[in-house]
């Protein structure tokens, strides 16, 4: 009987994997390795990148922004999931969700700490030349648009608004 392989993690594949076949890979080294907590996150990120490819009844491959699109909404709700739970003294099923936002969280770029944001909001600002709060829609569309799925859209908004404002 040969030795089960440990299950991998989403960032150990090589660079020409797109997303899919990375989580059908990690799939089954859960499987093998009987992890179920992870196996049901895997197979949440699966169905939801299935339902986005046949949506449009186009079978084209999945574009690496709309995959970070699609894991950090699932990411989100996890952890939305973890908080009600916990608000309503379930802690066995907040467990759950955040096992599964954990699982999530390793497919996504590392995010930004607040300085990072705050460094590159400035860097939008100062190309854009904006001064006031009337120049907040061009900023935070171009400032979502360089940040994407590396930082929180709240948080840059209220960065954007704190630097605008003159803190």
């Amino acid at each position: 009987m040969r030795p089960r392989p440990k299950a991998g993690v989403a960032h150990k594949y090589p660079n020409d994997m797109d997303l899919k076949e990375r989580i059908d890979a990690d799939i089954k080294a859960a499987m093998l390795a009987r992890e179920k907590d992870k196996l049901n996150a895997l197979r949440a990120i699966k169905s939801a990148i299935l339902l986005e490819l046949t949506k449009d009844g186009s079978q084209s491959g999945l574009d690496e922004a709309v995959g970070m699109k699609i894991l950090q909404k699932l990411h989100k709700q996890r952890m939305e999931s973890a908080g009600i739970y916990h608000a309503q003294q379930r802690p066995e099923l907040a467990q759950e969700e955040e096992a599964q936002a954990f699982v999530i969280e390793a497919y996504l770029p590392k995010r930004m700490s607040e300085e990072e944001v705050a460094a590159s909001v400035r860097e939008v600002i100062a190309e854009m030349g904006a001064s006031s709060m009337a120049d907040m829609g061009k900023v935070m569309g171009e400032a979502n648009k360089r940040m994407a799925g590396k930082a929180d859209g709240s948080a840059i908004a209220t960065t954007v608004k704190r630097l605008l404002a003159g803190g």
